[in-house]
């Protein structure tokens, strides 16, 4: 698999309300991971997915673009070689691992390898 931008997570103050807002304005099923996480799974936001962070201690200033990789590891190691800076190291969550890293403008951006099956 070439890598591939397919997951949107936004930073919001009320997930709950959040959710509600995504379900009702577009008819997408959010699955809530917890009282501060919630996101579509499997493209249902019409092909890709869309996260709802509002964990204050982990949510970016920005949306967050996710790029999905086969290899994390030698991705990683990619973004180090163009330059890029580590801003979270290698962690898991469900689903998967991830990193975030800056690009050379300040964009933040997360790498991760799905390992739901």
């Amino acid at each position: 698999m070439a890598a591939r931008l397919n997951y949107i997570e936004l930073p919001v103050g009320d997930t709950a309300g959040s959710k509600a807002f995504f379900e009702k304005a577009f008819g997408w099923s959010l699955t809530a991971f917890g009282p501060d996480y919630a996101a579509t799974v499997g493209g249902g936001a019409g092909g890709a997915d869309i996260g709802l962070n509002g964990d204050p201690a982990q949510a970016t200033a920005a949306p967050l673009a996710a790029i999905e990789v086969d290899d994390l590891e030698a991705t990683l190691a990619a973004v180090e070689a163009a330059g890029g800076t580590i801003t979270l190291p290698i962690f898991s969550f469900p689903g998967g691992r991830r990193f975030h890293f800056r690009e050379p403008s300040g964009n933040e951006l997360a790498v991760y390898v799905n390992e739901a099956g």
